[in-house]
């Protein structure tokens, strides 16, 4: 069981922002202050009210940003709803909710992201390399099959199966070296494919993966040149979220950037997966997704900047950290394999429709590199929307329904242990 406690009103000096969850018996906080003086006399405060309520506060601070942990002495003491006193004690928490959300939300999300990606797949698989101009007079409306290559609805391609080999993997913990087998078996020997066999790789995966086989570690297998930033690590990274969503934020980005560099070892990809990974992490959260967008607006360019990311790289992501894309007409949009295109294009597609179909049909006609486009959009709109939200039609034709929902069942299972 998870607890959330959300506050309605804060005024509290210079306190920009406030953020608290509990996860077995321990008790999560993030506060962001203007400077670091407001944040550690901040600090003291709590220290003082944690002693005398039987807490004792871990730090982890950096600029203006403090995160704290709170557990109890008692290892066998249960957070109740009187623990929330500590917060009370907090000059300027004028009013706090408590409400409680079961492993049941987590199934959801995991069903609602692993389809999500493979339904944008097979909708922009008959498709792929299609121009824009031409779907503009042939739009793609529901689950075709054929086309590009020749392959029956619901046909699903690389984005999905190394999604699916990246769950799979992640069942048996965190292994990067376990994790780049997989997806040599995917490309070796058909594993995790939706017909029998791969039809459709990008140049930097299959180099990768070809290294990673013949004896080079996995995480030094991806490309680190700057061409190597193609979107072959952020149509698969989704799964990670759920493996990560708990670690503190210095480490999420740390694994991010090992799954990433599997096949995509430039610094590019490994923001561009981050962004995208805490997005979903905050949908988990139940956070509103324009909410999600201007958050991350106000935390990831000095996050980024923290981890000593030259401002020359994080200049890439302006059109999405600084601008508000949702606003962009499509002629503004790109839609090919660049990473940074890739992520843009989804956030487009996602923050300007209200629902999971509109959202991943959007992504498709924007043309070219649809599968990907579709399916790194459908990942997300699907989390955000709900497995409901999703077409049944269009669950029902993709293939190896069965063997998808089997996977979701496990992954579920060894993310709550």
């Amino acid at each position: 069981m998870m607890f959330f406690l959300q506050f309605k009103s804060v005024i509290l000096l210079n306190i920009k922002l406030i953020m608290w969850q509990t996860q077995n018996n321990q008790l999560y906080r993030k506060f962001e202050f203007q400077d670091f003086k407001s944040a550690f006399a901040f600090m003291t405060h709590v220290a003082t009210l944690a002693e005398k309520q039987n807490h004792h506060p871990t730090w982890r601070n950096a600029y203006n940003v403090v995160e704290i942990w709170l557990c109890t002495h008692d290892a066998g003491y249960t957070i109740t709803e009187k623990d929330w006193e500590l917060a009370k004690g907090i000059d300027g928490v004028k009013e706090a909710s408590f409400s409680t959300f079961h492993s049941k939300q987590s199934s959801e999300h995991i069903y609602s992201a692993l389809f999500g990606v493979a339904v944008g797949d097979a909708l922009g698989v008959p498709v792929e390399f299609t121009r824009r101009t031409d779907l503009e007079q042939n739009p793609v409306t529901d689950m075709r099959g054929f086309g590009t290559y020749n392959l029956p609805p619901g046909t699903w391609s690389d984005d999905s199966s190394l999604t699916f080999c990246l769950a799979e993997a992640l069942c048996s913990g965190f292994d990067i070296d376990q994790i780049g087998e997989t997806f040599v078996k995917w490309y070796y020997k058909d594993y995790w494919t939706a017909s029998g066999h791969v039809f459709d790789i990008g140049i930097g995966t299959r180099e990768a993966l070809y290294r990673i086989k013949y004896g080079t570690k996995a995480e030094l297998a991806g490309g680190t040149d700057e061409d190597a930033n193609g979107n072959g690590s952020l149509m698969r990274i989704l799964p990670l979220v759920f493996a990560i969503k708990d670690l503190p934020i210095e480490e999420r980005f740390n694994r991010t950037k090992q799954v990433s560099s599997i096949t995509h070892g430039h610094i590019r990809a490994t923001m561009a997966c981050f962004y995208y990974l805490e997005f979903a992490k905050l949908i988990t959260e139940g956070k509103d997704k324009v909410d999600i967008y201007q958050n991350l607006q106000k935390s990831l360019p000095f996050f980024f900047a923290e981890m000593g990311i030259e401002p020359s790289e994080i200049v890439h992501f302006n059109r999405i950290l600084i601008q508000d894309i949702s606003v962009l007409k499509k002629d503004d949009i790109q839609s090919g394999g660049y990473v940074v295109h890739t992520l843009e294009a989804s956030m487009w597609c996602l923050l300007s429709t209200e629902d999971y179909p509109s959202a991943v049909l959007k992504a498709v006609n924007l043309g070219r590199d649809t599968d990907t486009t579709a399916a790194v959009t459908g990942g997300l709109a699907g989390m955000l929307y709900g497995f409901n939200g999703i077409p049944k039609e269009w669950v029902d034709k993709l293939a190896r329904m069965g063997d998808i929902e089997g996977l979701a069942k496990r992954f579920t299972t060894c993310t709550d242990d």
